[in-house]
């Protein structure tokens, strides 16, 4: 159960019930123009997805989508998966808003009480979780780096 005394609870106008922003996460908003691009909000989140994966590998964390899902999900010894990015995007008159949420070092405990992105289980990890020792400039650098890479390609998830 959600423990407001553990955190303060905000309302917003997002989707889903809760949603968890904190220290050790890398939070990017990202704001583009659809009407110049594609139209097709699919592809954006395929997009996201496809700039998490990177931005992971470049870490050596193996990062994957899974169907039906949105995010992204790394698997674990035994056949387990956690979420370790998530995405939540509201796209008005073409423009996107919001965007990704990657685990670095976020006390974890934190999702207790929540369901994230409506999924009961499998759990959420992060970098530290997974033993990766990454400081916020360096996934910055590496958030940099993959945007460009994947948001100047042609698109590729039709």
């Amino acid at each position: 159960m959600l423990d407001p005394q553990l955190l303060p609870v905000h309302r917003t106008g997002r989707g889903g019930r809760y949603t968890y922003h904190g220290p050790g996460q890398r939070i990017a908003y990202v704001m583009l123009d659809l009407d110049r691009r594609d139209r097709d909000v699919r592809c954006h989140v395929h997009r996201l997805e496809e700039w998490m994966i990177r931005t992971l590998a470049h870490f050596g964390v193996r990062g994957e989508r899974r169907a039906g899902r949105v995010g992204i999900w790394v698997g674990q010894r035994g056949g387990e998966e956690e979420k370790i990015a998530a995405i939540g995007v509201r796209v008005r008159r073409w423009v996107t808003y919001h965007g990704v949420a990657l685990n670095v070092d976020p006390e974890l405990d934190h999702y207790r009480g929540i369901v994230p992105c409506g999924i009961a289980q499998p759990g959420v990890t992060s970098f530290a979780r997974l033993g990766v020792a990454a400081r916020m400039s360096e996934v910055d650098g590496a958030l940099r780096a993959t945007f460009a890479e994947v948001f100047t390609e042609p698109a590729t998830c039709r």
